[in-house]
């Protein structure tokens, strides 16, 4: 089945106790604007997102309780399409978290499969068939 991709942008994961503190440092070495700070579906997990970038990236500052590390994000129209594609390029899933899926490259590195929220806005997404 045909589907379309792109990158959506980049999760600065912090195991902090506090975002605040962690947006505000990470607003200012980046020098983009910060967002609002929101919790997601009321589990706990808080995002705050940093404004002004490139190409309509999204930027997030996300509270953790692994490791702090950095991992990006690729959004699509169909996740298990996008999923099975990545599988197919050496990928592999991780884990099914309330509505995308973790991954991990040949790497070592773990990424996100999130659904595609604005397909007319930013840079065209890739069309996979």
């Amino acid at each position: 089945m045909a589907h379309r991709s792109r990158l959506a942008g980049f999760i600065i994961d912090c195991q902090t106790g506090q975002i605040d503190p962690a947006a505000d440092f990470w607003s200012g070495a980046l020098g983009l604007a910060r967002g609002e700070t929101d919790e997601d579906d009321g589990d706990g997990a808080q995002y705050a997102q940093l404004a002004n970038t490139a190409d309509e990236l999204y930027v997030a500052v996300q509270k953790v309780s692994h490791p702090s590390r950095v991992h990006l994000d690729i959004e699509s129209d169909d996740i298990e399409a996008e999923a099975d594609r990545l599988e197919k390029l050496g990928a592999t899933r991780v884990e099914f978290i309330k509505r995308w899926w973790v991954m991990q490259a040949p790497t070592g590195h773990r990424f996100c499969v999130v659904q595609m929220k604005h397909p007319e806005r930013g840079p065209p997404p890739n069309q996979w068939d």
